[in-house]
């Protein structure tokens, strides 16, 4: 057993300073992450990519994505309009925003939920796809059934144009 251990440890030493040499030429450093700084809603971008540079590109060259691939604006003025309904998820790498259950103090039987899914990095009018879904208290239980399209599309003109809004206020104050 004795001999065993002599000849282990050193071939184990061995091993370790030779995996430890091959790392020689590799880089051990982590790369830095940007702060907020340049990169919220109203700065302007800064030179580097940025972690949270909602949807302005970055200047870095990288092949990763790791930039918000969304419309600042658009994803700003969905967070302001769906505000009056509790808030579930609200992924901004992804573009998708989705609220709990809301039913409106004038029908207490009826409840509905959204999601918005930004699709664009540009402020057109195909960038943001709202989806309403609606049910009914029947006997108790909560019964779904087919929302009128018009609340949905109607939250998207809400949202386009308010995201029209915060990108002209961004622009005036330049």
């Amino acid at each position: 057993m004795r001999i065993i251990q002599r000849i282990a440890v050193p071939a184990g030493l061995a091993v370790s300073l030779l995996s430890l040499s091959a790392c020689g030429g590799l880089k051990t450093s982590a790369p830095q992450v940007n702060s907020l700084e340049g990169g919220g809603l109203g700065g302007p971008p800064s030179g580097s990519d940025s972690l949270f540079t909602l949807g302005k590109g970055g200047g870095g060259g990288s092949s990763a994505n790791t930039n918000i691939q969304v419309n600042a604006y658009l994803w700003r003025a969905t967070l302001d309009t769906l505000s009056f309904m509790p808030l579930v998820s609200a992924d901004p790498f992804g573009g998708v925003i989705i609220t709990d259950w809301y039913s409106p103090p004038s029908a207490p039987g009826t409840r509905f939920k959204a999601n918005a899914y930004i699709l664009s990095k540009t402020l057109t009018a195909d960038a943001i796809q709202v989806s309403v879904f609606e049910q009914q208290q029947q006997g108790g239980q909560w019964v779904d059934v087919q929302a009128d399209p018009s609340i949905a599309s109607g939250l998207e003109d809400r949202i386009l144009a308010h995201a029209a809004d915060l990108q002209a206020a961004a622009n005036n104050t330049k």
